[in-house]
């Protein structure tokens, strides 16, 4: 008998060699068993043992080997998954190769063997049978999927590799013992099961289990793409999505993946995955408790699977609204996780340090007989192997050490997975309310001991939605996630000052949302972010219609921190860069990406606004910053796909006027922009209309992500008649020798936005050249006042009511008043052209003497408390901005005082 010292000595090897060597046989008696079968392997891993095996030497050692039927194909790759084998256990115990290294060689031992095989049997087939094509004669391939962890790049040792076969379209071969294609693929598939999967005396290359195809056992071994889709989207389970998270084409190209990814992530943002894999778990553990695993590290708490669920959990909900989710390898999700704060940097290292100690651990088993299995080992001398092979004095120390590690899992895990009401908190009058389970004095009682002051109306009004064909005709799913919100949410309402009102918003949301079971689920699932959610409806009910119209932002609750975070704006254009760049082919979705990045930040500027955390002053520095970067990112997006050969940076510019010139922009403000170019170019005023076209198609057309921004171009040169952009000179010639004294007032608080810096720069010039032009003071003043009288006969407001913006002594005075100012003494004073709006100017002005500084200041505060009472009364919902004239009557006797001693 050929015993270790023969075999050492047959292969002479240097000391620190030799103790790899005696370690790894110590820790592995499969690795033994390699080196008596074949000595060579020895003496291979002896001339390699510092280097990982490669891909490319995989595809050396098959080019060597003389492969002319199915047996030596057999034998080849069998071979060949020794030697990977033998190098990389000897490596991998011996700490010269870590998980990553041992994950990624398996795997392509796995994709380059199946890859081979498929060469030479279809070779060997089509000669038999002919080409197998489609209808029009396009040539068919098998398309072999690699699930799981082979799909993941991230292959145990020892592992089954689970498989799904397909072809594109049906058709049958060329040749003359035609047989269709379903026919031909069938056997070529058995005849990769056969040359991967069989033992032989050299063993075999992977175990394949094909029980995840459609139908399972029972289903075809192989089918088309038309009947996977349809089985897919008619049969497919839930399971089954979280299974196709790591499905990845091996073979075939992509068009699987392609045609699945609906199916795995879904459009919105699909919280029941929580619900699902919740169940999905509790599954797995009822199995491993019937069977006894606990001590089985994949399947038992604190186990690989958990790790597993906690990343495809978040890939599940999120994947198809962030395609940078839609990743497999589970640590590549794990830290993608954490720069996306989904999940705590803390939770992350700990996950991420028991999944390399977990897999590690699941080799070191495997490594023992070359069998698959998680279980830890019975006896005492398996348990000293097994500590021995990861690197532990002795058992006691490692399984304290494992047990740490899944007890980490486990609590991540069930912090992750926490069933909202697995707590069933009380809550018992308000079901009773709700299922209608108490008579109809008794539910009114109910109501007003929770907090309700219309307790009757509130009653009945719940009454209607339970009795209403929109709830009783909502998928059984839905109508339970339905039936589980409302009792908190009569509850948390009762405890709001406007509790009736309140309540009213949140079920009117409620309706709205309510077929789309996911955003039920994410309340259900998150009763801290249905909590506030009632506080902000009851806060503002403009918030509570801005959630209704965009459900998506519910998602916003979920991370308090990031929904009070100030504003990165350079980091914010960044991150909506890199959303784009994932669907650059794709303009609807680049377009509901943008829409989504703003109605995201809107959300997050007004929670805090209604916390009280922001001035008016920030809030509109916000909503201003954040237009100018959607307007710049438009520009770089859009551009690309309209220049043609033109040039690689546009020589364009976008100028903002208004509330976006003056940096006061509010929520629902549109924007007040124009176009100007400097380009000599022939074609350039085509090019450029073009672009200006599809930049205002992008901000006003009405996707499934609603509108980006309305924008009014009626400020450009000429107004609506005139060119859609101009020429820098062009405007300049407008504005010095056609420009109505409106347009130059309009012109004192307009800006550069985006785009050519070149042409901010020449746009400053013209508008300071403008701006302190000399001026008939007579002249200038009549044609102020008579804008400002037209205006006013526009409007009409009810006796003893105060319209904020539009009334005598209100918003548009003040601002006339600083613009008449303006441009009658700039040109003395051309430190009044700068753009710092009209609080700034005011104070300015008083500083030069041109008003009085005490009515300045007065001035400057009543405008300030304008605009803050505005701004209120839009969080409220009001449409319009009347208010009674007596409770601002000081601040209108103001801004009439300086009217009065400006234009006398």
């Amino acid at each position: 008998m050929l015993t270790l010292d023969n075999l050492l000595s047959l292969n002479p090897v240097p000391a620190s060699g030799e103790a790899h060597v005696l370690h790894a046989l110590a820790c592995s008696p499969f690795v033994e068993r390699l080196f008596r079968k074949d000595a060579l392997l020895l003496q291979d891993l002896l001339q390699n043992l510092h280097q990982a095996y490669l891909l490319s030497e995989m595809q050396n050692f098959l080019a060597s080997q003389l492969i002319s039927d199915e047996n030596s194909l057999k034998k080849s790759l069998r071979l060949l998954r020794s030697r990977v084998m033998a190098r990389m256990i000897v490596r991998d115990l011996n700490g010269l190769a870590d998980l990553q290294e041992v994950m990624t060689t398996t795997s392509h031992l796995a994709e380059y063997t199946i890859n081979i095989a498929i060469k030479y049997l279809h070779e060997w087939q089509a000669a038999l049978y002919g080409q197998p094509v489609d209808a029009d004669g396009k040539l068919q391939q098998l398309i072999v999927i690699g699930m799981g962890k082979l799909g993941g790049g991230e292959l145990n040792v020892s592992s089954d590799i689970d498989l799904i076969f397909a072809y594109e379209s049906d058709g049958a071969t060329q040749g003359a013992k035609s047989v269709s294609n379903q026919d031909f693929f069938a056997r070529l598939a058995k005849k990769l099961i056969a040359a991967i999967d069989e033992i032989t005396e050299d063993g075999f290359v992977f175990r394949v289990d094909m029980r995840l195809r459609p139908f399972g056992s029972e289903g075809a071994i192989v089918c088309n793409l038309d009947a996977l889709e349809d089985y897919y989207q008619n049969n497919g389970r839930e399971w089954e999505r979280y299974a196709w998270i790591k499905g990845r084409e091996v073979t075939g190209g992509d068009a699987v993946s392609r045609l699945l990814k609906p199916f795995v992530f879904r459009k919105y943002l699909d919280f029941g995955a929580f619900a699902s894999m919740r169940d999905l778990k509790i599954q797995i553990q009822r199995d491993v408790n019937t069977k006894g695993m606990h001590d089985n590290i994949k399947l038992g708490r604190g186990g690989i699977r958990e790790i597993e669920f906690i990343a495809q959990v978040f890939q599940l909900i999120r994947g198809g609204q962030d395609v940078s989710l839609q990743i497999k390898p589970t640590l590549s999700v794990l830290n993608l996780l954490k720069n996306k704060g989904l999940l705590p940097e803390k939770t992350v290292i700990e996950l991420s340090e028991a999944y390399v100690f977990l897999r590690n651990l699941e080799h070191r088993l495997m490594y023992v007989d070359d069998v698959q299995t998680q279980e830890l080992p019975k006896s005492d001398e398996a348990k000293a192997r097994i500590a021995k092979a990861m690197n532990y004095a002795n058992w006691t120390t490692f399984l304290q050490k494992l047990d740490e590690y899944r007890a980490q899992v486990q609590r991540h895990f069930d912090a992750t997975f926490d069933d909202a009401d697995a707590s069933k908190d009380a809550l018992d009058a308000e079901k009773s309310i709700w299922n209608a389970s108490i008579s109809e004095v008794d539910s009114i009682k109910a109501l007003d001991n929770i907090g309700f002051a219309e307790s009757h109306e509130t009653y009945r009004r719940l009454n209607i939605l339970h009795q209403s064909s929109r709830y009783k005709q909502l998928p059984e799913l839905s109508r339970q996630r339905f039936d589980a919100v409302m009792p908190h949410v009569i509850s948390q309402a009762g405890q709001m000052q406007n509790s009736d009102i309140t309540l009213t918003r949140v079920t009117d949301l409620l309706e709205s949302i309510c077929r789309r079971a996911s955003y039920l689920a994410l309340l259900a699932e998150h009763p801290n972010a249905m909590q506030l959610l009632v506080k902000l409806c009851s806060s503002s009910p403009w918030l509570a219609n801005y959630l209704t119209s965009h459900p998506i932002l519910l998602d916003e609750l979920l991370d308090v921190r990031t929904l009070h975070a100030a504003p990165d704006f350079v980091a914010m254009r960044a991150e909506l860069l890199e959303r784009l760049a994932e669907v650059t082919d794709d303009v609807e979705r680049q377009m509901d990406v943008m829409r989504h990045f703003k109605h995201a930040y809107i959300f997050r500027f007004a929670v805090q606004d209604i916390n009280g955390e922001l001035q008016l002053e920030t809030i509109s520095d916000y909503l201003s910053a954040l237009a100018d970067l959607i307007l710049s990112v438009a520009l770089e997006i859009i551009w690309p796909n309209v220049r043609g050969r033109h040039l690689d940076v546009p020589k364009f510019a976008v100028i903002g006027y208004g509330k976006l010139g003056g940096k006061e922009l509010g929520y629902a403000s549109d924007l007040d922009i124009i176009f100007l170019y400097d380009d000599e170019s022939p074609e350039a005023s085509e090019v450029y209309a073009r672009f200006a076209q599809r930049i205002n198609n992008w901000f006003n057309s009405l996707t499934s992500a609603g509108l980006l921004y309305e924008t009014d171009l009626q400020l450009r040169p000429d107004g609506n008649s005139g060119l859609l952009v101009s020429r820098v000179d062009a405007f300049r010639d407008y504005q010095l020798n056609k420009a109505w004294i409106w347009e130059h007032q309009a012109l004192t608080r307009a800006r550069f936005v985006a785009g050519d810096r070149a042409i901010a720069q020449t746009f400053d010039d013209i508008r300071v050249e403008v701006m302190t032009q000399a001026r008939d003071a007579t002249i200038l003043k009549a044609e102020v006042l008579a804008m400002r009288e037209k205006m006013r006969k526009a409007q009409h407001t009810h006796e003893g009511m105060f319209d904020l913006k539009h009334g005598v002594g209100g918003i548009i005075d003040v601002e006339f008043l600083v613009q008449y100012l303006v441009l009658l003494h700039a040109p003395t004073h051309p430190e009044l052209t700068v753009n710092i709006g009209n609080i700034g100017l005011l104070k300015c002005m008083s500083t030069l003497n041109i008003i009085d500084a005490a009515l300045a200041e007065s001035v400057a505060n009543a405008y300030r408390t304008y605009r803050h009472m505005q701004h209120m009364l839009k969080l409220q919902g009001a449409t319009q901005l009347n208010i009674k004239a007596e409770s601002i009557a000081k601040e209108i006797s103001q801004v009439n005082a300086l009217w009065q001693q400006v234009f006398a």
